[in-house]
């Protein structure tokens, strides 16, 4: 949805998750809200990795993103031997593992979310999670407390894109540009790639604290954090800011 004529009835939402999140992202906002024009530029890319696969059996797998759940088809799935049921971060998640042939239960929200449901559920034995390379919280670490065994398995990587002739255009251009943050990393990744002198007005839109806090200071004094960690909750959060600039 990147390259739209500006429209001074509108403002610019720049889309920085990588695909295919960012596209589906700018069709639900483009929907939800008519006043933003989701412009699209990534600054992570995807890379499915083909890592040696630990000795099972486990009692279920733990997937803490979109990307895992893909990668966990794409390594074969039920195909594997892996266990049936995956306990999920959140709702969309939960459905790519369920496509993939998953039992999958959702958190519906974050990761202190994701394992007290995998305290109050899970079976008895170890547990494998899929994860990226970069991680913002260890999840294996926190259950390890609680007693659960569990292995840890790198299937996917999302190296840092540089910025779109686009993002710099927009950068450089005086006016509210409103930027969903849905990361600690890609906030990190954002303030990497702002030009030294930035014109435009940016208007944070964080999908949590731990976000809000990745963010330089000067970003994080006019940011808003979303009200749900979803979605959801951050085309919530755009349409208030949008509302607090248009008439």
């Amino acid at each position: 949805m990147s390259g739209q004529s500006a429209n001074p009835a509108t403002l610019p939402v720049l889309i920085t998750r990588p695909e295919p999140q960012a596209s589906r992202f700018a069709a639900d906002l483009a929907l939800a809200e008519p006043r933003a024009r989701p412009v699209i530029a990534p600054l992570m890319r995807t890379e499915f990795l083909a890592p040696d696969l630990p000795q099972g059996p486990f009692a279920a797998l733990i997937l803490t993103s979109e990307a895992g759940a893909e990668a966990a088809a794409r390594l074969g799935g039920l195909s594997r031997a892996w266990p049936e049921t995956a306990f999920c971060v959140g709702d969309r998640t939960a459905r790519v593992a369920q496509e993939a042939g998953f039992h999958a239960l959702s958190a519906g929200g974050t990761a202190s979310d994701l394992t007290e449901l995998v305290r109050r559920q899970a079976g008895p034995g170890p547990l494998l999670w899929l994860r990226g390379r970069e991680i913002a919280r260890d999840i294996a670490q926190d259950l390890r407390q609680q007693g659960r065994e569990v292995v840890s398995l790198v299937v996917y990587a999302q190296d840092a894109a540089p910025p779109t002739d686009e993002m710099s255009r927009l950068l450089l251009a005086p006016g509210p540009l409103v930027v969903p943050v849905f990361s600690p990393r890609s906030a990190r990744l954002l303030a990497a790639a702002l030009p030294g002198h930035v014109q435009a007005e940016l208007c944070p839109v964080a999908i949590s604290r731990a976000a809000l806090s990745a963010l330089p200071p000067a970003l994080q004094a006019g940011a808003i954090v979303a009200e749900t960690p979803d979605g959801p909750g951050m085309i919530g959060g755009i349409r208030r800011v949008i509302a607090s600039r248009l008439p």
